[in-house]
């Protein structure tokens, strides 16, 4: 447990130490993507209320990213981002998927052509005009 945490708690909603450990700006955010199915543990769909405990493993998606975690403490209150790190650690295998999903997304975008500038206003008016007759 860290310091923040009272010594007679054994469990905090799942929630707050969500947006305790950094993941969510708001305890609202959080709240959402609890109740969209993007938290979970052991593949099961959650509520907010969910009281958790040191030594569960959570599974976070944020956009694309999915990760793996391990609850390592309890917090209620938000403290600074080295105290945040301090409540979780990411499992190896998805630090290893976040990684190559970060690889296979780079590589999609190195086929495409690359500019050095924005278009001028006679270029945005040839591709609009391009855009059309294709239409």
């Amino acid at each position: 447990m860290t310091a923040n945490t009272p010594p007679q708690a054994r469990s905090v909603r799942l929630d707050k130490w969500l947006w305790a450990a950094r993941f969510f700006k708001t305890r609202s955010l959080a709240k959402t993507a609890i109740e969209n199915g993007r938290v979970r543990i052991a593949g099961q769909k959650l509520k907010a209320g969910k009281e958790i405990k040191t030594g569960m493993q959570l599974m976070v998606k944020q956009g694309k990213v999915e990760k793996t975690i391990d609850v390592l403490a309890l917090s209620e209150h938000r403290g600074s981002a080295s105290q945040a790190a301090k409540l979780y650690q990411e499992t190896d295998s998805s630090i290893q998927n976040r990684e190559q999903l970060e690889l296979d997304r780079k590589a999609a975008f190195n086929g495409m052509p690359q500019t050095e500038s924005k278009p001028n206003k006679k270029q945005r008016r040839q591709i609009m005009q391009f855009s059309r007759q294709s239409d």
